[in-house]
């Protein structure tokens, strides 16, 4: 994973937005876009982006796909998070 890709993909509201969407579970392309007021090709570009990123991945069911959100990332971006935090706390005393 790189962090570049995340950080990027985590930078767009939109995506912060589908990411939370997903927290609920599994949801189609269709689905998704339906709570946003864009064309489904932006929707299919910021699930790319975020695919990119690992922070989601999809399964195919019959003729459709869902995305799910790929939480092992996550963890691992909270552990390079808390890290950093612990670190500087730790130079501060």
């Amino acid at each position: 994973m790189a962090f570049a890709d995340t950080f990027k993909a985590l930078s767009d509201p939109v995506r912060r937005q589908i990411l939370e969407l997903l927290k609920a579970g599994s949801l189609s392309a269709g689905e998704i876009g339906s709570h946003f007021d864009m064309t489904g090709a932006t929707v299919s570009y910021h699930l790319k982006i975020l695919k990119q990123a690992d922070l989601i991945f999809e399964s195919k069911e019959k003729n459709y796909i869902y995305y799910q959100l790929n939480t092992s990332v996550l963890e691992e971006i909270l552990v390079w998070l808390t890290g950093l935090k612990e670190e500087a706390t730790h130079e501060a005393q």
